[in-house]
């Protein structure tokens, strides 16, 4: 005969592995413009122990909501140990809708939405895993964000509101200080705007009798540099010591240069101007410094098809000049050679075949403050693009010249430079 003791345990035991008690939620979903709500509800928790001892562990289930029909069942939260909170996220049209937090009650009859949901609801980031307390959130607790607070420039005390931002050298950000009237610089200092206008002559008409007899003409300024300035008689371009010379604003022709009557007589030239690097004004548009024909060349060694001479003062940092020429081959006896140099540097070098008949190419320099950088194309009948780059350190401040080379590769042929130019940028 078994003892009542023992259905006692056993009653005991299968007790203690029963199932925990279950609030049935029920209830009719709407959406906004008064049609049922049809979707899906998750709904996701963190662990607890419920009130029948059942650890309820951390986990996701998904509720169907057809028609707005909406019925589950939950084990009860607000008697749970720790207290604990359902996350609820609304899902509808392929999205999350929206979210919400769930405390529910032990209840015997079935319980509305209403019923459950929290007024104030937690994020969807951290409702799952609420435990009743209210401490802060400290930053160190969000991935990344103390490092990304880092990346970010600091409030310097020299900062004020409403005024324009610069970064001091610890690189915390201050404001500008100066007048309202000021500008402010590349390196955050401020001063009065503007100062000199631009220091250029163009178009201007130097004074004296054109007679056919006077040669003395006065500019209405000194040109600075003096190489800077530009006499048209015209409009053709007249070269310095060969048509004139010019002595501060004082230009003298050359007999044979004479202005004739009915002549027209322009110059353009620069100022000397006090600017904040007190360089001289540089010319406000491209300028053609040099352009010629050249001539041509049948030996078999290098020799000057034409020059461009750049005097000293002309070039600044920062200006680019660009060199464009175009040549032709006569003759089958050989190919042909031709570089162009930039003082003492190669800036271009290409070797043509018989069957090459013209070759053309371009040349930049762009300048430094000390030498320049030069790159250069060419291309020709046959001679295929070929394009390089190459560091010059000639120093230009004194003047630089320019020259086309070339040589043929046998006797009885011809390569001349049929035209060049060359462009100064500012």
């Amino acid at each position: 005969m078994i003892p009542r003791s023992f259905f006692a345990a056993a009653f005991l035991a299968i007790a203690a592995f029963a199932d925990p008690p279950l609030t049935t939620i029920q209830d009719v979903l709407y959406k906004a413009d008064g049609t049922r709500f049809t979707g899906t509800l998750t709904i996701s928790w963190t662990s607890f122990e419920a009130i029948d001892r059942s650890a309820i562990a951390t986990q996701v289930t998904t509720v169907s909501v057809t028609d707005g029909n909406l019925r589950v069942q939950l084990v009860p939260t607000t008697t749970a140990t720790p207290t604990a909170k359902y996350l609820v996220k609304y899902n509808s049209d392929g999205r999350i809708q929206f979210s919400e937090t769930w405390a529910v009650p032990s209840s015997t009859a079935p319980l509305r939405v209403r019923d459950v949901r929290v007024a104030s609801s937690l994020s969807a980031a951290t409702a799952g895993a609420d435990t009743g307390t209210t401490n802060p959130l400290q930053e160190s607790d969000v991935t990344g964000l103390v490092a990304d607070l880092g990346a970010r420039p600091l409030k310097g005390p020299g900062y004020a509101a409403g005024r324009v931002a610069v970064v001091n050298p610890s690189g915390m950000m201050e404001s500008a200080v100066g007048n309202a009237s000021d500008c402010v610089h590349v390196d955050g200092s401020s001063g009065p705007c503007g100062g000199s206008q631009p220091g250029f002559y163009d178009g201007d008409s130097p004074s004296g009798i054109v007679d056919g007899a006077n040669t003395n003409f006065a500019l209405s300024a000194t040109p600075s540099p003096a190489s800077s300035l530009a006499v048209y008689r015209n409009g053709i371009l007249q070269k310095s010591t060969q048509d004139y010379t010019a002595s501060g604003n004082a230009i003298q022709f050359v007999a044979a240069s004479t202005p004739q009557p009915g002549d027209t007589l322009l110059a353009s030239y620069r100022l000397a101007i006090s600017d904040d690097s007190g360089a001289a004004q540089t010319f406000p548009s491209s300028q053609v410094l040099c352009s010629g024909t050249g001539i041509p060349n049948t030996a078999t060694s290098f020799a000057s098809l034409g020059q461009c001479n750049i005097p000293g003062g002309v070039l600044l940092p920062g200006d680019r000049v660009e060199i464009h020429f175009d040549a032709d081959h006569q003759g089958t006896a050989g190919g042909f050679s031709i570089e162009v140099h930039w003082g003492g540097s190669t800036a271009l070098h290409r070797d043509a075949a018989t069957g090459d008949l013209q070759v053309t190419g371009r040349a930049d320099a762009a300048i430094l403050t000390s030498g320049a950088y030069l790159s250069a194309e060419s291309w020709g009948t046959v001679l295929p693009f070929a394009a390089g780059v190459a560091n010059a350190s000639d120093d230009y401040s004194s003047g630089v010249t320019i020259d086309f080379q070339g040589k043929v590769g046998a006797a009885g042929d011809t390569l001349t430079l049929r035209n060049y130019t060359v462009v100064r940028l500012p």
